[in-house]
């Protein structure tokens, strides 16, 4: 028997995390699953009222906290599975999700990382994800296939190569984490599995999208709140992909382009709105990048 670790990460969000540990309870084999949550520097301890609900869950506290990769890779080094599987604090998984994507990973060994269809809880008809476009390297711009589209069975049984996987719900071998490497936590937030995505590819494995399977998930169709630390991991982030996975001509116009188009764009947008607060931001995450080396621990953000 294969072992998959289920690894979630929580952050001031108890009562979701319990009825995320239902769904495991209600849609897994519980002799074949581990659950591993990492509680990433919540203000509280709720360690008793996960175990009440879920007794044999691995639990793991963090002082402090580490970002959503920071807060995986700590599952990571806990986890005994063959499988790994990621799955958001906010998402319910269906019965034959941990199945499937493990059957899929054992037909083609060239997949690396695969997600599947994921659809909103609050509106289970529309679709949020169902794979995603090709990066442009020089605008470091791309789509989600399938966003906000009416679930009409039309990706149900499609079993393809995407260029991304979404960090709400992904799968990969433990073993292949040897040539892949971990999540680089100086993202902490956005970008962090665009970035590993193409840790497997740089590794020789391919990134999978399946409709045969599906997770619902918690987020809000609207657009997030705009908040200081989003505009600055946004603006940060944006750049340290490109400077982390493109050669030094393609990040030369990318950052052209980002410094005198695109940052600036915000800003207007940002005036527009009123959010003068947000543009302050902005410069800072372009300022991180160009005072700080791609490989920087410093996250330039007080957390």
């Amino acid at each position: 028997m294969k072992l998959t670790s289920i690894i979630t990460v929580n952050f001031n969000q108890p009562e979701v995390t319990i009825d995320f540990l239902r769904s495991v309870k209600l849609h897994s084999n519980l002799s074949e699953v581990e659950v591993i949550i990492v509680d990433n520097g919540s203000k509280e301890d709720h360690r008793q009222d996960f175990l009440k609900e879920y007794p044999e869950l691995i639990y793991i506290s963090s002082a402090k906290n580490l970002g959503f990769a920071g807060g995986n890779n700590l599952g990571i080094e806990a986890a005994q599975g063959d499988y790994l599987l990621f799955l958001n604090n906010d998402t319910e998984i269906t019965g034959n999700l941990i199945s499937e994507l493990i059957r899929e990973l054992d037909e083609n060994e060239e997949i690396g990382l695969i997600s599947p269809l994921l659809l909103y809880f609050d509106n289970p008809d529309i679709i949020q994800y169902a794979g995603a476009t090709p990066m442009d390297y020089l605008t470091c711009r791309n789509s989600t296939i399938g966003l906000l589209e009416n679930n009409n069975g039309q990706y149900d049984h499609q079993s393809r190569e995407t260029a991304f996987c979404h960090g709400a719900a992904m799968m990969c071998r433990k073993r292949d984490l040897e040539s892949a490497g971990l999540m680089d936590k100086n993202f902490f937030l956005y970008y962090e599995e665009l970035d590993w995505c193409e840790q497997f590819k740089r590794a020789g494995k391919k990134i999978w999208f399946t409709g045969n399977t599906k997770v619902y998930h918690k987020e809000s169709m609207s657009v997030g709140k705009e908040s200081m630390i989003k505009t600055y991991f946004m603006t940060r982030n944006r750049m340290l992909f490109i400077r982390r996975n493109t050669g030094k001509l393609n990040t030369l116009f990318f950052s052209l382009y980002y410094i005198g188009i695109a940052c600036p764009k915000q800003i207007f947008i940002y005036l527009k709105k009123n959010r003068t607060d947000l543009i302050r931001w902005v410069f800072r995450g372009i300022k991180w990048n160009l005072t700080h080396s791609k490989n920087s621990e410093d996250l330039g953000f007080k957390i």
